[in-house]
């Protein structure tokens, strides 16, 4: 049987303006300030300041235009429709990630912190114990291995295989337990530990031997196990202590700190601070909206290169190198002017978004209470503005606004919708609320059941299942009852 089969598929090639334009859209603040900043060291055609000689450079280029064809130059098009290039099939994975970097965007522009790395402040003191040569192999490898949280990670064999065939080292697990204890002594505590339990231990060991925090030793190495699932019962009657005293053991283990590299760790990581976008304030009883104003700065073509194309125009013989020369101004005057209008298109969207996104939101931007975000998916605001749905994903996605209840990733005011008892569409955010509430306000001592949470939606009006219910609560991560449970 023949089959015969037609495969129709559509492409569209985008020109390098285009995609920096879709770029300039993505950008958060502080990012899109970066990328000025190198347009402008990049292009000599372009300054920043007030718009001083924009009008002369049109009149000037279209009378050049006119004159002299020689040069085959193609005008770019400043006046561009966003959603011309945006499509929604086309947003990528990480374009949708808070942070908006790509691999492709520009690395040199990240701020890292300065500082001592983990691994560096622990080899730093490793140089004041005293060790043999190959003990001090051994606790070089060791420190090498330790985790950004402060753990060893490795079985003890591992270990030993590696330094043998790594390092020549040749030894036994003995020995390297036996450089791990000295390892162990560094600061800070518990750093160099193989499990929770024993980073814990390794910080109750430094501490002043109170009745509290011997409890505590003896609780977190007999019982471990029964602890971390809050079996309080079975460690009272284990231990054979009072409730009370129980309280005093629970409270010293929850002052120390499971991950003893926490606060070295963040100095090899990248350093990313938030500046909102836009900024929304109540005045007088109505919503204001604002634009962080380094997202609008204030640029024009240089006045210089632009009286080198007068001065090319009036001379009256133009050898070939003046042509050449000339292009290339062309060139540099048209790219200013198109960055020029990109960045007021950008300006446009965001504040069109936004605007949109505030007013649709209005109840909530006016009390600060999420019961009252209503369902929004990025459709509605891309249907009311007229745009695409994938403009304002970007712009959702990567934007913050400061707001008088705190700066919001703005992609957390949309949440899909479900049906109240009343048949009412209410957002899910909404019954998140609800259901964080009624667990703050919970018997710790009996934490409810996602059962009984979904009873206790139910009667407020809001009828969801208790598998919804254990969804919703992982997403707020909130642990099960069990562990919520108080004594």
């Amino acid at each position: 049987m023949l089959k015969q089969q037609l495969n129709l598929k559509l492409s569209q090639k985008l020109s390098p303006q285009q995609i920096q334009l879709m770029k300039l859209i993505q950008l958060p603040t502080q990012a899109f300030e970066q990328r000025v900043k190198e347009e402008l060291e990049e292009n000599p055609a372009l300054e920043d300041g007030k718009n001083e000689v924009e009008d002369d450079y049109d009149a000037d280029l279209s009378n050049e235009n006119a004159e002299d064809d020689d040069f085959g130059n193609e005008s770019i098009e400043t006046e561009i429709d966003v959603d011309e290039y945006l499509s929604d099939d086309e947003i990528p994975n990480y374009r949708l990630q808070a942070n908006n970097y790509s691999a492709d965007d520009e690395e040199k522009s990240v701020p890292y912190a300065s500082g001592t790395s983990f691994t560096q402040y622990l080899k730093t003191q490793l140089s004041t114990l005293r060790f043999t040569e190959t003990e001090q192999e051994i606790a070089d490898f060791l420190v090498g291995s330790i985790d950004e949280s402060g753990y060893l990670r490795r079985e003890l064999q591992d270990v030993v295989d590696d330094l043998a065939f790594t390092q020549n080292v040749y030894t036994d697990e003995k020995s390297v337990e036996s450089v791990l204890e000295k390892v162990q002594e560094l600061d800070p505590a518990g750093v160099g530990a193989r499990s929770l339990q024993e980073c814990l231990l390794l910080q109750l060991d430094r501490k002043e031997p109170t009745k509290g925090v011997q409890l505590a030793t003896d609780i977190l190495d007999r019982s471990f196990d029964l602890f971390s699932k809050k079996h309080y019962k079975k460690l009272l009657s284990r231990h054979d202590i009072s409730e009370d005293e129980l309280r005093e053991a629970i409270e010293v283990i929850e002052h120390l700190n499971p991950k003893p590299g926490g606060s070295y760790s963040g100095n090899t990581r990248m350093v990313e601070h938030v500046i909102p976008d836009f900024t929304i304030k109540i005045v007088d009883g109505e919503l204001e909206l604002t634009l962080n104003g380094r997202n609008a700065p204030q640029m024009h073509v240089s006045r210089d290169y632009s009286d080198m194309l007068k001065g090319y125009k009036e001379s009256k013989e133009k050898t070939k190198d003046q042509k050449d020369a000339v292009m290339f101004i062309k060139q540099k005057l048209d790219s200013a002017k198109w960055f020029i209008e990109a960045i007021k298109q950008r300006q446009q969207t965001l504040m069109v978004t936004m605007s949109s996104i505030m007013n649709y939101q209005k109840e909530y931007f006016l009390t600060g209470d999420e019961r009252n975000l209503r369902p929004m998916i990025l459709k509605d605001i891309a249907d009311e503005i007229g745009m695409d749905v994938s403009t304002v994903s970007r712009v959702a996605n990567s934007k913050y606004v400061d707001t008088p209840y705190g700066t919001k990733l703005i992609k957390e005011f949309f949440s899909e919708s479900m049906k109240n008892d009343q048949g009412e569409d209410v957002s899910t955010r909404e019954i998140k609320k609800i259901l964080e509430m009624s667990i703050e306000e919970e018997n710790k001592r009996k934490p409810l059941t996602d059962e009984k949470l979904a009873k206790v939606l139910k009667d407020k009006g809001y009828p969801i299942a208790r598998r919804t219910v254990a969804k919703y609560r992982e997403q707020l991560d909130i642990p099960v009852a069990r562990l919520r449970k108080e004594i």
